[in-house]
């Protein structure tokens, strides 16, 4: 199935990297890199991810990576990756957080 990064989870991909290039930018890109190689699990294996804590919907998922949670959506067609936030940020209070 085929994984799309919504303009939202694309963004707070820049804002990780960003955060993290401060520091180290080669770790950065290798954060990053193991955020986004997660959509081929997600795409070969969509009900892999745990149901989101936060929802009671069955095709709301997440896959942990590091500190990080990807939180995607499953569509009959399509699934999109509709967020990526540190572990530490309570969805439902936090919306619009940055890491």
């Amino acid at each position: 199935m085929k994984v799309f990064w919504t303009e939202t989870a694309e963004a707070h991909l820049d804002a990780i990297h960003a955060y993290i290039a401060r520091d180290s930018t080669e770790y950065a890109k290798r954060v990053v890199d193991r955020l986004t190689r997660r959509s081929q699990q997600i795409a070969e294996f969509p009900l892999s991810g745990r149901r989101g804590p936060e929802y009671d919907l069955d095709q709301l998922r997440e896959v942990l990576e590091g500190p990080y949670r990807i939180l995607y959506h499953i569509k009959p067609d399509q699934i999109d990756v509709l967020a990526v936030i540190h572990g530490a940020t309570n969805v439902l209070r936090d919306e619009g957080a940055q890491p």
